[in-house]
């Protein structure tokens, strides 16, 4: 019975249900990929700030700073232009302290470009002078009476340009002795300069020359000085009458006998002289600006006068009311006082 019993009792098995982690996503791959992107980028900046120069460097804090005024103002690659990783930054490696801005070098560039302009103008310009000196003589010589006055004119370059004096010789002078009236061999010569010089753009200078003879009235009266500008005026007209436009004469003078051809011979014939300067660009500019000093200066001084003028103005006005005013006040006081007439005791006759 017993053995029976235990073959009849039920086998149990138990068996245990291992449990599974909960099922989730990929969620910590995108963050751990955020965090290598984020250490990436920190280290590319942290390489960036190390290879960039200090002008870059504040280039940027600038512009992070004030981001509107950068950009007005072009910004450029960096308050120092720096574009390479050199000390002292910029194009020039020679350069051991500071940063080389872009406006040193284009300041240079332009200064350069700057002289080598004025220096092809200036080239230009004695070209141009050399050909019109070239041109004066082959006009003298192509007349058979302008050819007998070549001894008399000298054509040299000078700082200012290219001069033209006429002088005197002994048996043929431009003018008779104390006289302004051109003599007609001189009159044609003028007028022939004068149509060769219309062709050039240049401004002239026109100077009467004397010599050192004093003049018969003397220093008070007409004098060297008159007698040298109204020859320089008479060329002028002449020149005019060539052909050769008012507004291209600049300035016109007469220098006595201050400018002398002859040091050595005062009295010489050939310090009797008309000189003709065609000017170049510089002696034309440094003329204008002085020009324009003196009239500055002239106008600075009416300015003063007529303020000074103002001044004495004011106080002699302010002097006459302080007159008027005391006579009114001393009519007034006569006015006011009480007047006294003696009083006469009626004389009774006994």
């Amino acid at each position: 019975m017993s053995g029976d019993a235990k073959k009849l009792q039920p086998i149990i098995i138990k068996r245990i249900k291992k449990g599974g982690h909960a099922a989730h996503g990929g969620a910590w791959k995108i963050a751990y990929a955020d965090f290598v992107t984020a250490m990436m980028a920190f280290f590319l900046l942290m390489w960036l700030l190390g290879s960039t120069a200090e002008g870059d460097k504040k280039g940027i804090a600038d512009y992070f700073n004030a981001p509107l005024k950068v950009s007005l103002i072009g910004g450029g690659t960096g308050a120092g232009d720096s574009s390479h990783v050199v000390k002292g930054g910029g194009q020039d490696l020679t350069r051991t302290d500071g940063q080389v801005k872009r406006g040193d070098v284009d300041a240079q560039h332009k200064t350069l470009q700057l002289k080598a302009l004025k220096a092809e103008q200036r080239r230009a310009e004695v070209a141009r002078l050399e050909a019109l000196k070239k041109r004066v003589e082959e006009a003298i010589a192509a007349s058979a009476k302008l050819a007998a006055l070549k001894s008399q004119i000298r054509l040299d370059m000078t700082r200012d340009g290219l001069r033209i004096q006429i002088v005197d010789e002994l048996n043929r002078p431009m003018f008779d002795s104390g006289s302004a009236v051109v003599k007609p061999y001189m009159r044609e010569l003028l007028r022939e300069i004068g149509a060769v010089l219309a062709e050039v753009p240049n401004r002239l200078t026109l100077e009467g020359h004397t010599d050192a003879q004093p003049f018969g009235a003397g220093e008070r009266g007409y004098s060297n000085w008159e007698l040298s500008s109204d020859r320089a005026n008479a060329s002028r007209r002449e020149l005019g009458a060539g052909g050769l436009p008012e507004d291209r004469m600049l300035l016109v003078q007469g220098l006595a006998s201050s400018v002398l051809f002859e040091a050595a011979q005062p009295l010489s014939p050939s310090n009797r002289r008309i000189s003709i300067i065609v000017m170049n660009r510089e002696a034309e500019d440094r003329l204008l600006r002085l020009k324009t000093a003196d009239d500055e200066e002239g106008i600075a001084e009416k300015t003063a006068e007529k303020a000074a003028g103002k001044t004495e103005e004011k106080a002699d006005t302010k002097a006459d009311a302080k007159v008027d005013d005391k006579l009114e006040s001393k009519a007034a006081q006569s006015s006011a006082r009480p007047s006294i007439q003696p009083s006469i005791a009626p004389i009774t006759t006994r």
